[in-house]
């Protein structure tokens, strides 16, 4: 269950004013309407042939005499980019958000990270690993009058996540679905296909993409609509099957949706659900004090003023997010196409010119990056930044894996020793490096990221921080370009393989790290469906990751949901995979 905490009363007339004006420089268009226990359980990824989700989605259910349909759900974020819902043509920050309110996948992970049903309504693997049956739920229903959806519009929509190539796991969802390695697929009914992967799959690595949430969710769009009038006019007003349909959006203002009545799963009690960007936090902060806002992307450190509130609650999950360190530039050995990184630079202080791990210059380099991981003091961070609602983590992907990790994989605090480190390496004077936070929508992202520029600052290093849109920046480390740092928070990992998927050259999205060893032997990982041989590879890798200081883990951060006074706190998440902001609202009532 939830922890959940009511709270009290705080003037809010200073700012009333601020907020109005903050609003009314808005889309006429759309007015903001006035008030009026997570497990860490790894994944059982065996050989049984079929599936049996524990909770089937059920059809709508009329709604008690006590929850009143009606209003408006004012939602605040930081940046949820233009909105653009076709596969060809989204990319994140987009995905996140389009999933979470007017796209549904094949699939929902439940509390215990194992996946349930949602369009797919079951689903079994073979015993090899390389036939996979997909049984859709029948009689759902597009938006905008498309009809039904069926075999046809799933293989459509992860074909254009495939050749758009703008999704972080294009590349994955091609091999799975396109036919990697001689697969194929064979369309039995309407609502039955099977999958001849081609090779054996882990189960985690394809559900993390037909999951319903998050960075690498995916939803089903219709084929007819596309057909009649192109991706590029159906990704503005796309028509898909989630609880929420797409109204009106203006670019870096709001997405305004309207209530699908009688939608197969759940038909929200509120009539519309409005996403507004609003990148500044003291701007959130303002338009929830004031009601405008029934939630908000909060910042850790904002949690006593919303205690403050009379009416207001906190909802906390845990294990809703991780935060690492990617150095981007660390691009040795080739690319996809066999030829050598162009975009190598080992004048970088943390890119080797040597990428044979015992030479002298890789130990330098390692030090240098052991410097930047130890300088940092993960404990003042969750104890200030994130006021005590979450834990270090020094190694990448591990979140809810804590007690099978090594107990060696830390980076204990030691300012001096890092500065030892770096004229060992042949900088006594630091080096200068480009630190950006990726913006994803995680609490105290920017706030935690400025205190590693800080932390970097204090033993010597020049850092240039840079916060720009998440969309501005995402080009640049596809195409592995970008040299520097990122911030970067995730959700919770099906299994930690996944995030090593990054760190291969046929990934379409890059953690800016590539090495022929960790080329070998993550393509060997992800291709192990033996789960305690999987879970050794796994160790294995993180462990050479670990002492080679590749990238490194930040903290692990808690899940914590502001709800305002108009609307019930009571709900639940649909897919736990990310709980970091506030989703599921169609199941949210008027109070």
């Amino acid at each position: 269950m939830p922890k959940t905490r009511f709270i009290k009363h705080l003037p809010t007339a200073i700012v009333l004013l601020f907020v109005t004006l903050l609003f009314a420089c808005g889309s006429s268009a759309t007015a903001i309407p006035q008030s009026g226990d997570s497990s860490s359980t790894a994944p059982t990824d065996t050989a049984v042939s079929t599936v049996a989700p524990t909770a089937t989605p059920q059809a709508t259910e009329a709604p008690s005499a006590e929850a009143k349909r009606g209003g408006t759900l004012n939602i605040g974020l930081k940046e949820t980019g233009i909105f653009e819902a076709h596969p060809r043509l989204s990319s994140s920050p987009r995905i996140q958000y389009t999933s979470s309110s007017v796209g549904e996948g094949m699939i929902a992970i439940q509390k215990d990270l194992t996946p349930g049903p949602l369009l797919a309504k079951s689903w079994s693997i073979s015993d090899d690993f390389l036939t996979w049956t997909w049984k859709l739920q029948e009689g759902v229903q597009f938006h905008k009058g498309y009809g039904e959806l069926t075999v046809e519009d799933v293989l459509y929509s992860y074909e254009q996540f495939f050749e758009g190539a703008l999704h972080g796991r294009a590349g994955i969802i091609g091999d799975f679905w396109a036919g990697d390695e001689g697969g194929f697929h064979e369309i039995v009914d309407d609502y039955t296909v099977k999958v001849n992967t081609g090779r054996p799959w882990v189960p985690a690595v394809a559900f993390e993409f037909m999951r319903n949430l998050g960075g690498a969710s995916t939803w089903i769009v219709s084929k007819k609509q596309s057909d009649e009038i192109g991706a590029e006019a159906a990704s503005k007003d796309i028509a898909a099957t989630g609880p929420w349909q797409i109204e009106e959006h203006s670019s870096g203002e709001f997405w305004k949706m309207s209530a699908v009545q009688d939608h197969w799963r759940q038909t929200p009690y509120f009539d519309e659900l409005v996403y507004w960007t609003i990148p500044e936090e003291s701007a959130r902060v303002a338009g929830f004090q004031t009601g405008q806002l029934d939630n908000f992307d909060m910042a850790f450190d904002t949690i006593p003023t919303v205690e403050g509130i009379e009416g207001a609650t906190l909802v906390g999950w845990p294990n809703a997010g991780q935060a690492g360190l990617n150095l981007y530039g660390q691009t040795y050995g080739t690319d996809r196409d066999g030829n050598p990184y162009k975009d190598l630079d080992c004048t970088n202080a943390w890119v080797s010119c040597d990428d044979d791990p015992d030479s002298a210059e890789w130990a330098n380099t390692v030090k240098v990056k052991k410097a930047l991981a130890i300088a940092i003091d993960r404990d003042a961070i969750v104890a200030t930044i994130l006021s005590g609602f979450g834990a270090p983590l020094a190694v990448r992907d591990w979140m809810g894996f804590e007690d099978q990790m090594d107990p060696s994989w830390v980076f204990d605090y030691n300012p001096e020793r890092a500065k030892e480190l770096l004229a060992e390496a042949g900088y006594p004077d630091g080096f200068s490096i480009t630190l950006t936070p990726a913006l994803r929508g995680a609490p105290a992202e920017v706030e935690a990221c400025e205190a590693v520029g800080q932390y970097w600052d204090d033993i010597g290093i020049n850092v240039k921080f840079q916060s720009v849109p998440y969309a501005t920046i995402r080009p640049s480390l596809i195409t592995r370009q970008y040299q520097g740092a990122t911030c970067h928070t995730l959700s919770q990992r099906l299994t930690p393989v996944i995030g090593y998927g990054n760190y291969v050259k046929n990934s379409t999205f890059s953690y800016g790290t590539e090495h022929p060893w960790m080329e070998e032997n993550i393509t060997d990982a992800l291709q192990e469906v033996n789960p305690v041989k999987l879970r050794e590879k796994e160790i294995k890798l993180a462990g050479w990751m670990y002492e080679n200081v590749m990238g490194f883990g930040l903290y692990a951060h808690d899940g914590v949901w502001p709800i305002g006074p108009r609307v019930n706190p009571d709900w639940a998440p649909l897919d736990y995979s990310e709980v970091r902001l506030a989703t599921a609202f169609e199941y949210a009532k008027p109070r």
